[in-house]
């Protein structure tokens, strides 16, 4: 903790991006809780919410490979401000859907407001070896994920309760008005945030994105890591996309608790994720490559068997300890993951290998998700979530095997240097 201190008060730029990160992530919440209980309150199906978030998908998917180009080429900081402003619109715009109900209005402003997302969230992830020291990554890197799940749990805890007393409305007007603090933050950061080109940018270039999306691809292709990462990220998904669903149906009809139930659900997969987190700071630094390798298999083991028995809870607050536990495993492997990513990608493909990563994992949880929304209508809740745990749970097999077979060496440095962020600790760990 006193780490985490220290950053926030010796590094401006880090503190006004941390401060940014915690407005817009609260906000972003409030409103998740609100269109998901809007959308459950005009059809009673979950096949809608499945809809919602196919929309918000199928947005991050169209955009992904634009914001990595993007954010590659141009000035980070100014693209992060303009997505704040863009989806500070959007989010006052579903007000609108109280006037005139509409579920097609609710695919439209969400997907509207998931296209905007990655030019920011990329390029948060972009930009943080630039406002972080090299001594400070680390704890950049553990803060701001620790972070990311602290606002999932305070936003959803108290968006389900604001819905509940207050209605509507007033999550999407805080959630507009989150983007607005955190555009006003961005805007504060010093400094220059385009990317580090190795190439000169020629008129070829310039009209050719595409080629620069794809030679991000085969970058990512030819390093063992970074393939096996993205297809870490593909496999949580095959059954995470589900479990997007479930979460509101488990909270709405499962347990009978309303909106205030779809908020506990989430909150407590906050906890979850945040508690991971905090474990992975404080004894990340001391594993070994190998030592790590095995951690994400394990992790990933018990992130899909918690999720079955969670699924198959009666008891209401057991069912959210184990949620808690599924989601702490994933906050463990994400933290040490994201680090791993931070020292072997450089920088000129760093928007690209983020967005990317983001674009294809999105994309298997549309299908997921597309499975878990029509299936919900026609077998049990329960047994579709333990189908999702257990899709889950087979990427540790994958992830086992390949480290196993000596798949998965550790590429070269050439982000940030190893000594420069302290992540190996006894090569026998």
């Amino acid at each position: 903790m006193s780490a985490f201190t220290e950053l926030l008060r010796n590094n401006r730029n880090y503190r006004y991006t941390w401060v940014g990160q915690i407005v817009s992530e609260v906000g972003d919440h409030f409103n998740n809780i609100a269109v998901f209980s809007l959308a459950m309150k005009m059809t009673g199906s979950g096949l809608v919410v499945s809809g919602v978030l196919l929309a918000r998908g199928m947005a991050v998917l169209l955009a992904g490979p634009i914001a990595g180009v993007v954010l590659d080429r141009y000035d980070r900081k100014h693209l992060m401000i303009a997505s704040d402003l863009f989806r500070a619109t959007l989010a006052i715009g579903f007000s609108l859907c109280l006037l005139y109900p509409s579920v097609t209005a609710l695919y439209v402003l969400s997907s509207l407001l998931m296209f905007a997302s990655p030019f920011f969230t990329s390029g948060r992830a972009a930009i943080l070896p630039a406002i972080a020291s090299k001594q400070q990554l680390h704890t950049a890197n553990s803060l701001t994920q620790t972070t990311q799940w602290t606002t999932l749990a305070v936003g959803t805890f108290l968006g389900g309760t604001s819905v509940m007393h207050f209605g509507y409305e007033w999550a999407f007007v805080f959630n507009c008005a989150s983007f607005l603090v955190s555009a006003l933050c961005i805007s504060r950061l010093r400094g220059t945030f385009r990317a580090i080109r190795s190439d000169a940018l020629t008129e070829q270039k310039v009209v050719r994105p595409w080629h620069e999306y794809t030679e991000g691809l085969r970058y990512m292709r030819s390093i063992p890591l970074l393939f096996g990462l993205t297809l870490v990220a593909i496999g949580w998904a095959t059954g995470g996309g589900a479990a997007q669903v479930l979460f509101t149906l488990f909270g709405e009809k499962v347990f009978n608790r309303g909106a205030a139930g779809i908020g506990e659900i989430w909150g407590c997969a906050a906890v979850g994720l945040l508690g991971g987190g905090v474990l992975a700071h404080r004894y990340g630094l001391k594993l070994s490559f190998r030592a790590y390798k095995w951690a994400v298999s394990i992790c990933y083991l018990i992130h899909g068997g918690a999720y079955v028995v969670f699924s198959q809870m009666e008891n209401y607050p057991a069912a959210l300890f184990f949620i808690a536990l599924s989601r702490a495993a994933v906050g463990f492997t994400s933290v040490l993951n994201m680090t791993l990513l931070l020292r072997h990608v450089s920088d000129q493909y760093r928007g690209r290998v983020f967005s990317t990563m983001e674009t294809l994992a999105w994309a298997t949880m549309m299908l997921s998700m597309t499975a878990a929304g029509f299936a919900s209508d026609y077998f049990s809740i329960r047994t579709i979530g333990a189908l999702s745990g257990i899709l889950s749970s087979m990427t540790a097999f994958w992830w086992g095997w390949a480290h196993w077979t000596g798949r998965l060496p550790e590429p070269p440095t050439v982000g940030v240097k190893a000594d420069e962020i302290e992540v190996h600790g006894d090569p026998n760990v």
